[in-house]
């Protein structure tokens, strides 16, 4: 019985382009009491694991929180594993704007205490009374109402590439933290003001609304859905947008655009741009706004200090790491000293410039490739890679595929290698073969053999 992930992402991602079928991105969440969150984790493991169903959830004794990635094809049978629980009958399921098929290649499925980390004590108030949910036209009409203060409680990094027209934006970096500012700067306007909220698809303010009621909050109202369904509803209905620019989205994407506006700047050049990218280095991470331009000659880094650990050996950025703590908190970060064109808090509605028409994200080029091995390290003078063969052999005359997020997807024919320091046509597991490649390799880079 499988309760974990066996893959890799890289294996897993090759597996979804092997099968070429389209998958959907969606998110849902339902406050619950679950009597055994382990067993009923367990549970959905197993099941969404015939479904293929990727994606980062998590279970607590308070209900689930969930943003997932499902084969087209299985949609409704995993809306069935969903209903087969009375509390989640009629759940509504917020289905992207936009789809990736990699935008979640591994399932994790943990219990947490809280399916969302929000410092509150939910025994001290009434969690189920919450504000009045609105529908996007609903929503629409209560903006316009000059007695209605509307707030974003999502976090700075969330806001400043896209918010509603007029909405307070707490520069904050966790949920928790925005509760009690809020509080503090609207307590004048408790029983004469609406207030409304809105986050990226309406788990933050279900619990929101029914604190601030608790604080005394006479018309307290919320976004149905969030920001995902907002999105869907204004489409579907031809309604006009009163979000401008992109919703953050925690997953692979990291964002999906709801209008053409561009409303934030290249963090490193002041550029418009709204996309956000994680620093190259291991040790850094850092979450920022960076555009083409600066992607290409920063090579993903967000200062020239992690560019030059890039550039080092593994073996020396792996030792600069050491007793640091680092790794998957990417979220979390977003300011530092480094980003001169950094913005948050208040925030303003006036567009920057009009986001370029892109192609479909759901039309990708399928290309049949196995994973060889990884790029440990690149000679710039002598524009040579070296890398280490891990699965299958490598022979002159291949083609290959030269893979990563600053690299992106390129192709040549292997016309000439070195083996273990000698030149041979051959390389098997275990070797380390170099190589001239025309264009520089980073160490986050695979390298993947072309099936004809």
């Amino acid at each position: 019985m499988q309760l974990y992930n066996t893959l890799s992402a890289e294996e897993r991602a090759q597996l979804i382009d092997e099968a070429g079928k389209q998958r959907l991105t969606l998110s849902f969440y339902a406050y619950a009491k679950i009597e055994d969150p382990k067993k009923f984790r367990d549970d959905l493991f197993i099941e969404w694991n015939k479904l293929d169903a990727l994606g980062r959830t998590y279970v607590a004794k308070e209900g689930i929180n969930a943003q997932m990635s499902v084969p087209a094809e299985n949609f409704e049978a995993f809306r069935e594993t969903l209903e087969a629980y009375d509390f989640m009958r009629g759940i509504r399921l917020n289905v992207a704007v936009e789809h990736d098929d990699h935008s979640f290649l591994k399932l994790t499925v943990k219990v947490r205490d809280k399916i969302v980390a929000d410092g509150l004590n939910d025994e001290t108030f009434d969690v189920t009374n919450i504000g009045v949910h609105l529908k996007a036209k609903e929503f629409n009409q209560i903006l316009e109402d000059p007695n209605t203060i509307v707030v974003d409680f999502r976090n700075h990094y969330e806001s400043e590439i896209g918010h509603f027209k007029g909405a307070i934006t707490p520069d904050v970096e966790t949920f928790r933290e925005s509760l009690p500012i809020i509080n503090e700067q609207l307590k004048d306007f408790k029983e004469d003001k609406n207030l409304v909220m809105y986050c990226t698809g309406g788990i933050r303010c279900e619990k929101a609304s029914a604190y601030f009621k608790h604080q005394g909050f006479k018309n307290v109202f919320q976004l149905e859905g969030g920001i995902i369904n907002y999105a869907k509803q204004i489409k579907e209905e031809n309604l006009e947008s009163k979000f401008i620019g992109k919703n953050f989205v925690f997953d692979h994407r990291l964002g999906e655009r709801i209008t053409d506006d561009i409303v934030s700047q290249c963090h490193q050049c002041g550029k418009p741009c709204d996309n956000h990218t994680n620093c190259l280095n291991d040790g850094c991470h850092l979450l920022f706004i960076q555009c083409d331009e600066c992607k290409a000659a920063m090579e993903n880094c967000c200062s020239t200090e992690c560019l030059e650990i890039t550039h080092l050996p593994l073996a020396e950025q792996v030792k600069l790491r050491r007793g640091k703590q680092v790794g998957n908190k990417v979220f979390r970060k977003g300011k530092s000293e480094n980003l001169k064109f950094k913005h948050s808090g208040e925030l303003s509605d006036k567009p920057l410039a009009v986001a370029e028409k892109t192609k479909d994200i759901r039309q990708k080029i399928k290309v049949k490739k196995v994973l060889l091995g990884k790029a440990e390290h690149y000679y710039v003078k002598a524009q040579v890679g070296l890398f280490v063969i891990e699965n299958q052999e490598l022979n002159v005359g291949d083609r290959i595929l030269i893979s990563g997020p600053t690299t992106g997807n390129q192709e040549l024919v292997l016309e000439k290698m070195f083996v273990n320091g000698i030149e041979n046509s051959s390389a098997k597991v275990g070797d380390k073969v170099t190589f001239e490649v025309p264009f520089r390799v980073r160490l986050s880079d695979k390298l993947f053999k072309i099936i004809n």
